[in-house]
């Protein structure tokens, strides 16, 4: 049985189609990643799958509870950690903690004991006492994310949970997400770090204009654009287009230049298209420092499906709502 299934969700806001459709699953104690680039439906998803919207039409459910008909027994089984820390700032983090426990209906020595137990968990100890406004980016993180966990949900939503976090914080996530998936909490991740995706989720749902794209795990998908991808970086500037020509005719697919690392890239069906590009290249006369085959990356997946590169940045037909349902959530 799965954790998460959502069937045909639609919603409109006025004119914008935000989701149009969308289907996928979430296996037990697994991390599904949600990706799409700017006003895909990401965070529109989430808002509806926690119970925060409304769809014009499908369905959802979470644990079998069917989420337009049974809101209270889905909000019982879920936490939600969305893209902006949630906490109190003018708290301390224990009494964060024990604050959502007390709103969750915990009794005080039950609330206390849950946020030890927390904070001991997250390494939250030599901070607790202290006010949330003093704690690291990472820190006020880990503490959002506990918060969540107070009332020990089976699935954890975490919508864009690593945004704005120095690459230390954000490996500290990263852990702390497969500690508890290894306890068993299924987690929906959206992200548009694809880096992330591809440590992390153990599916993948891409989303494009309120469609789903594909589905399938990061292996999978890679595969479904060859798996493999050319990349050459050439020795003088001013023929990068041309070089980019001749790796999009080898490919078959829409080459890339990386601005900062000069390399030309594409993802490539097979290793012939080594093989035409070399000799494109040499019947040309264009030299180059590096030439050669590796595995593709989800942002070339990215690109292939969606037709652009991933951006770090929100959901644009969810971005005026989601601050305000974030701060609801719990």
């Amino acid at each position: 049985m799965e954790t998460i299934r959502v069937e045909d969700l639609s919603k409109s806001y006025g004119k914008n189609q935000a989701l149009s459709e969308v289907g996928f699953a979430a296996r037990p104690g697994t991390v599904l990643g949600l990706l799409g680039p700017n006003g895909s439906g990401k965070t529109t998803t989430v808002r509806i799958l926690s119970t925060l919207l409304r769809a014009d039409s499908g369905r959802a459910w979470i644990d079998g509870h069917d989420v337009a008909e049974q809101p209270h027994l889905v909000r019982a089984a879920i936490g939600l950690t969305g893209q902006y820390a949630a906490v109190d700032d003018d708290l301390s983090g224990r009494h964060n903690l024990e604050l959502i426990g007390r709103l969750l209906g915990l009794p005080r020595a039950a609330a206390r004991g849950r946020a030890d137990e927390l904070i001991q968990r997250f390494q939250l100890e030599d901070a607790a006492s202290r006010m949330a406004k003093t704690y690291s980016g990472g820190m006020r993180r880990r503490l959002d994310v506990a918060a969540s966990l107070v009332g020990r949900p089976s699935v954890l939503f975490l919508d864009e949970p690593t945004t704005g976090l120095d690459p230390r914080s954000r490996t500290e996530v990263w852990t702390l997400v497969r500690e508890l998936v290894a306890d068993g909490v299924t987690v929906l991740l959206t992200t548009q770090y694809l880096e992330e995706a591809d440590h992390l989720a153990n599916d993948l749902v891409v989303l494009d204009q309120g469609k789903v794209v594909a589905t399938g795990t990061p292996t999978e998908l890679k595969a479904r654009v060859g798996g493999l991808a050319l990349q050459v970086r050439i020795e003088d500037p001013s023929r990068c287009a041309q070089a980019a020509a001749y790796v999009a005719a080898a490919t078959g697919a829409e080459a890339t230049v990386d601005e900062d690392t000069g390399l030309i890239g594409a993802p490539a069906g097979d290793t012939a298209a080594l093989r035409q590009l070399t000799e494109r290249l040499e019947a040309a006369g264009i030299s180059f420092f590096e030439l050669g085959l590796r595995q593709a990356t989800l942002d070339e997946v990215f690109l292939e499906l969606t037709g652009h590169r991933s951006r770090q940045t929100a959901d644009a037909p969810d971005a005026v709502t989601a601050g305000a349902a974030e701060r609801n959530a719990r």
